[in-house]
């Protein structure tokens, strides 16, 4: 009977933290052949946890810190975007897509939008991962008023499989990996 009600709750809290990556409109058929695509990652407008807009959380989170330490965790907090969370999401898209990513221009730009973060947190005898959600969209980098699609990824999850994500960073470092091999296997298997 444990064992029972244990893999109940496991298949409940698995299923509320479930990515979701749908094709909302347009194909990805154009992507079929191309070796690489410019990869744009913007963060405006997010939401984060609980605030409509990621300034509020930033002052909240802040004003609960000791004086000095608010400045520095926010330093961090827009600092990994560009040191963990896009090489991250980078590493794995083309690792599963098989298309490579570059700044220079390629024929088609993904967009990648956050457009909800959810922190979540670990203190040690109990956690709640952290997910985000984005908006991509697949444009032509030399005309990008042009999508060819527009794709929804909900509640990519982020967490450590060992238990060591007490860092924000971390939880969300692994969100961004994990969109970026779930997408990269889903526009592999689309772009036919």
């Amino acid at each position: 009977m444990k064992l029972f009600l244990t893999l109940t709750a496991w298949v409940l809290c698995s299923s509320i933290y479930a990515q979701k990556i749908v094709l909302v409109e347009g194909s990805l058929a154009p992507l079929k052949g191309q070796k690489s695509v410019k990869t744009v990652f913007t963060y405006e407008p997010m939401a984060v946890g609980k605030y409509d807009n990621e300034k509020e959380y930033i002052e909240a989170r802040k004003k609960d810190m000791k004086s000095g330490k608010g400045d520095e965790w926010e330093k961090k907090w827009y600092a990994d975007r560009k040191e963990r969370f896009e090489p991250r999401f980078k590493e794995l898209f083309v690792k599963h897509s098989g298309i490579s990513t570059t700044d220079d221009a390629a024929r088609y730009t993904l967009e990648i939008k956050t457009t909800k973060t959810e922190p979540g947190w670990n203190v040690g005898v109990m956690r709640s991962p952290a997910f985000i959600d984005a908006d991509v969209w697949i444009v032509e980098t030399a005309n990008p008023q042009k999508v060819i699609a527009k794709i929804r990824v909900t509640k990519a999850p982020g967490r450590d499989a060992m238990g060591y994500d007490f860092e924000t960073g971390v939880r969300l470092e692994e969100a961004y990996a994990k969109m970026g091999k779930s997408l990269g296997g889903f526009i592999k298997s689309k772009a036919k």
